[in-house]
C-alpha cells in the first residue's frame, strides 16, 4: 500500500490502479509463477530455442508492443501532479463548479512538451513550448491546452497540416530534427503573412526558458465565461509564474545540446526538494458587447489582447507537489483535448479552435484507441455513465442489456440531467452567415501587433530578435527564402529589418513600415519577477577553504532560497579550515557552467593548477552569460588575470554586506551592461 498521506480525489482513484512489484514474486500475465525469467526452453542445453516457451513469447511480443505511436506535434513533453486554489468566488461570472468555493482544491496534472521534435530531440531547442492542463473537476475534466505564447500562427485549422509539414524535418533528406532553422519552415512564414505576429515571439527569448518553473503559459483561444443567469463574457486564460519568466540565451541553449533532458531535470529535481512550481492562474474578461470596441479582432488567435487594455485577473494559485510514479503511463497516455469543457464554460467562433474541437479527438483516438478517456491519467473523478460501448482495450464492464437512448426496459436510464440538476448547456450564441470559405476582413492586419511587439522590447531583447533571425534565416539555403521573410520583417519595422538583411546576404525592399507606436510593456521580460529563490549558486572549494567564512555564508544563502551546490576537484569530502568539511555535490567534470545561475569562487590553500584551470573555464562561461560572480579576496586575482574583476556584477567578498549583495546580484539574475560579442548587430 501507499505510504502517501492526504490524497485528493484524484490521487485516490490513481492508487487503485498502482501496482508496485518490490518484494513480490514474479508472475507472467497470465498468472503463473516463473521459475526462469533469465533462460528460454531450449531442446538440450545446447539445442534450439522451443516455440511453445509460453513465457519467452509473452516478454518478448510484449515487448514488441511497448511502444505507442508518439504525438505529432508535442511528442517530447514531461508531466507533473498539482493542485488549484481558487482565491475568491467566480460565480458572477462562471458557473464552472471549480471556480466557485475558495475553500476546496482542485486535483490537475500538467504536461509541458516541445512542438516541433521527436520523443528525443533536445529540450532547449528554440521552439513553442506546450503547457496543458487537466483539472479533476466535480463536473468533468476540464483541460486548458495552451502553449507558453499568446498568440499562434495561423488562423484557420485548416492550415495546421501545411504549418508543420514545413516545420518537420524536410522529407527529402529527414533533417533538421527539432529545429526551425531550415528553408521549408521559412518558405512558409515568409509565404504566409499571417505568421509574422507569430513569428516575433518564436525569434524572442521567449522560445528558450530557462526551465518550465519559470514559463508563461497562454489558453492562446477565445472561450466564454457563462454564469448561472446565462450571461456570458468572452475571456482568455494565462497562468503566470510566481518566480517570474526567466529565458536562457542563444548560446547557452545551444551549448546545453549537452544535456537532452536539462528541462524534465529541473522540474523533476525541485519538486523532489519540496521548491514546488507555482503559477498563477489569470483570466482577461471582455464583455459581449464589447466585442468590436477593439482595433483587433478578438477571435484571431495571431492576435493578443493587450494587458493593458484587457487587464489580468488572477483567479487562483497552481501548485505542482508530485511527480508522477510512471512516465508512461500518466505523461506519454495522458491526452488534453481543447473541447474539454465544463457547464460556465464555453467556445467562441476562434476558427483555430473549431478546428482543433475535431482535430484532438481523432488525434487521441488514433493514438491511444476509443477507450482513452478510460485510462487512469484521463478518467474523471467523478462517475461515467452513458451508451459509449466496445472498442479496443475497453476496460469497464457494463453490465445488462439496454445500450440505448430512449428505451423502456431500462426505465428510460441513463436518464438526460436537467440543466437545475447540473447538465451543461450550451450557450445559445448567435449564428448566421452564408455558408463560403473566406478570411474574415477583420482578420487580415498581420503587421500591427507585430510591431506592437517589436515597439515593446527593450534593446537587450531587441539584439537578441535580431540575433535570432540572422541565426535561423542564414541557415536557409535558398536566398529566395531570405529574401521573402525580410520583406516581411520590413514591413514591420526597417530598424528590425536592416541588419538582419545586412547578416543573411540579402536588401531591404522600399516597402511601407508599420506606423504602429503604441506598445505593450506586459510583453517585455524585462518587466517580469526577479527573485533569488531555487536559484542554483556554484560554490568553488579547494582543500584548505576557509571553513567558518563559508558557513556564514552558505547559511545565509540557504535561507534566502537560493541553492548552492559545491564544486570541487573530485567528488566525495573537501575540507577546509576551523574544521569545517562538505560533501561535493558536482566535480567539474560531472558539472557543468551552464547548470547553475552563479558562482562564487573560493578555492582554499590546496587549490592546485587543475582547479584554477577548471575554475576560470567555469566562470568564463557564466559571465558570457551575464550571470553574477563573486570571489573572496584571496581568490581575486583568477578574475583580475581574466579581465572581469570590475566588470557589472562581479563582486568580491570584501566587505560585511557581502552575503546580502550577492543575494541581490542572483535575483537580477542577468547583468546585461556587460560588453558582449555573442550577438552581431
Amino acid at each position: 500500500m501507499s505510504e502517501r498521506k492526504n490524497l485528493n480525489k484524484k490521487e485516490e482513484q490513481l492508487e487503485s490502479f498502482v501496482r508496485d512489484t518490490y518484494n513480490q514474486e514474479m508472475i507472467s500475465n497470465e498468472g503463473k509463477k516463473i521459475v526462469d525469467d533469465e533462460n528460454s526452453l531450449t531442446a538440450g542445453e545446447r539445442g534450439p530455442t522451443l516455440i511453445e516457451d509460453f513465457l519467452a513469447r509473452e516478454k518478448l511480443a510484449h515487448f514488441d508492443r511497448e511502444r505507442i505511436p508518439e504525438r505529432v506535434v508535442h511528442a517530447r513533453g514531461y508531466g507533473a501532479h498539482g493542485e488549484f486554489e481558487l482565491y475568491q468566488s467566480m460565480s458572477d461570472v462562471t458557473m464552472a463548479d471549480f471556480l466557485q468555493d475558495p475553500a476546496k482544491k482542485t486535483p490537475l496534472f500538467v504536461r509541458f512538451s516541445q512542438v516541433v521534435g521527436s520523443k528525443g530531440c533536445n529540450e532547449t531547442v528554440r521552439d513553442v513550448r506546450g503547457f496543458s492542463i487537466k483539472f479533476y473537476t466535480n463536473d468533468g475534466n476540464f483541460d486548458i491546452v495552451g502553449i507558453n505564447m499568446p498568440v499562434f500562427f495561423i488562423q484557420d485549422a485548416i492550415k495546421f497540416p501545411d504549418l508543420i509539414h514545413s516545420v518537420k524535418p524536410e522529407p527529402d533528406n529527414e533533417y533538421p530534427q527539432g529545429q526551425t532553422a531550415h528553408d521549408t519552415f521559412w518558405d512558409f512564414m515568409g509565404s504566409n503573412p499571417e505568421t509574422t505576429h507569430m513569428a516575433m515571439w518564436i525569434m524572442s527569448d521567449r522560445a528558450i526558458p530557462k526551465n518550465y518553473r519559470t514559463m508563461e503559459g497562454f489558453g492562446v483561444h477565445t472561450y466564454r465565461f457563462v454564469n448561472k443567469d446565462g450571461v456570458a463574457r468572452f475571456i482568455k486564460f494565462h497562468v503566470k509564474p510566481v518566480l517570474g519568466v526567466h529565458p536562457l540565451i542563444w548560446d547557452e541553449a545551444q551549448k546545453l545540446g549537452e544535456d537532452a533532458d536539462f528541462h524534465r531535470r529541473d522540474l523533476w529535481t525541485n519538486i523532489k526538494m519540496g521548491n514546488h512550481p507555482e503559477y498563477e492562474l489569470a483570466v482577461q474578461i471582455i464583455e459581449e458587447d464589447q466585442e468590436f470596441m477593439f482595433d483587433f479582432d478578438i477571435l484571431d488567435p495571431t492576435k493578443l489582447w493587450p494587458e493593458e487594455e484587457v487587464p489580468l485577473q488572477k483567479i487562483g494559485k497552481i501548485t505542482l507537489n508530485r511527480t508522477v510514479d510512471n512516465a508512461f503511463s500518466e505523461t506519454e497516455q495522458s491526452a488534453f483535448h481543447p473541447g474539454n469543457i465544463v457547464r460556465g464554460v464555453d467556445y467562441s467562433n476562434d476558427p483555430l479552435l473549431q478546428g482543433r474541437l475535431f482535430s484532438y479527438t481523432d488525434t487521441q483516438q488514433a493514438r491511444l484507441g476509443p477507450n482513452y478517456q478510460q485510462l487512469p491519467i484521463n478518467k474523471p473523478i467523478v462517475p461515467v455513465y452513458n451508451n459509449q460501448r466496445d472498442g479496443a482495450s475497453r476496460y469497464v464492464i457494463d453490465r445488462g442489456k439496454v445500450s440505448y437512448h430512449k428505451n423502456l426496459l431500462a426505465g428510460n436510464t441513463p436518464s438526460e440531467v436537467p440543466v437545475d440538476k447540473g447538465g451543461f448547456v450550451t450557450y445559445p450564441s448567435s449564428v448566421e452567415g452564408l455558408k463560403k470559405r473566406k478570411t474574415a476582413p477583420s482578420f487580415k492586419d498581420h503587421y500591427s501587433q507585430a510591431r506592437l511587439f517589436w515597439n515593446s522590447m527593450t534593446p537587450v531583447e531587441r539584439e537578441h530578435i535580431i540575433g535570432a533571425y540572422s541565426f535561423e534565416l542564414g541557415r536557409c539555403l535558398h536566398v529566395a527564402v531570405r529574401q521573402q521573410m525580410v520583406d516581411r520583417l520590413a514591413r514591420v519595422s526597417r530598424e528590425l529589418a536592416e541588419p538582419v538583411a545586412k547578416n543573411v546576404g540579402v536588401t531591404v525592399p522600399n516597402v511601407e513600415e508599420s506606423t504602429v507606436t503604441k506598445s505593450s510593456p506586459a510583453i517585455s521580460l524585462m518587466n517580469t519577477t526577479f527573485v533569488a529563490n531555487t536559484l542554483k549558486v556554484a560554490i568553488f572549494l579547494a582543500e584548505g577553504f576557509p571553513g567558518s567564512k563559508v558557513d556564514v555564508l552558505l547559511k545565509q544563502w540557504k535561507e534566502s532560497g537560493m541553492h548552492p551546490v559545491i564544486v570541487s576537484n573530485k567528488l566525495g569530502e573537501v575540507n577546509g579550515s576551523d574544521g569545517y568539511s562538505y560533501k561535493v555535490d558536482q566535480s567539474f567534470l560531472t558539472g557543468s557552467p551552464l547548470s547553475y545561475e552563479g558562482a562564487y569562487l573560493v578555492g582554499g590553500t590546496g587549490a592546485d593548477d587543475y582547479f584554477h584551470y577548471q575554475a576560470r573555464t567555469f566562470i568564463m562561461h557564466m559571465y558570457n552569460h551575464f550571470k553574477p560572480i563573486g570571489a573572496i579576496k584571496e581568490s581575486s586575482h583568477l578574475l583580475k588575470e581574466m579581465g572581469i574583476e570590475e566588470m557589472p556584477g562581479v563582486i568580491i567578498d570584501s566587505e560585511p554586506q557581502f552575503g546580502q549583495i550577492f543575494i541581490d546580484a542572483m535575483a537580477k539574475q542577468r547583468f546585461w551592461e556587460r560588453p558582449s560579442y555573442l550577438y552581431h548587430v
